[in-house]
């Protein structure tokens, strides 16, 4: 497992934005997949996006397509981070943000951050 630590929610206006950043330790994981998920109020953990270290190749979630931007930060080598830019947001984009990690042959997501709160208000 690795250590992962969110950071950036807040509250925003919807149209406004907000970045999220997830800075992983513990263990080498080049070949790593990275996600973030959300969970509203009374609503299941949905998944918003996932990044592999390695390659960098990406997923979206329909619902946040062309809006949310998930990417690599190779400023501090020290940390794996990973960012998700979140523009032109919804008040149905409220929700606890978490970052997840997962291993190269796992089945599922076994790495999870502590959440962060994001609040779109309308």
């Amino acid at each position: 497992q690795v250590q992962l630590v969110e950071s950036g929610g807040g509250l925003v206006q919807a149209g406004g934005s907000l970045r999220l950043s997830c800075a992983a330790s513990g263990r080498t994981f080049s070949s790593y997949t990275m996600g973030w998920f959300r969970q509203a109020p009374g609503k299941e953990r949905e998944f918003v996006a996932s990044i592999t270290w390695g390659i960098g190749s990406t997923s979206y979630a329909d619902s946040v397509k062309g809006r949310f931007t998930i990417s690599r930060d190779f400023r501090d080598n020290a940390k794996k981070t990973v960012v998700l830019q979140m523009n032109s947001l919804k008040p149905e984009d409220t929700a606890v943000y978490y970052c997840a990690a997962k291993g190269p042959v796992a089945a599922r997501y076994d790495s999870w951050g502590q959440g962060t709160q994001v609040t779109v208000s309308s």
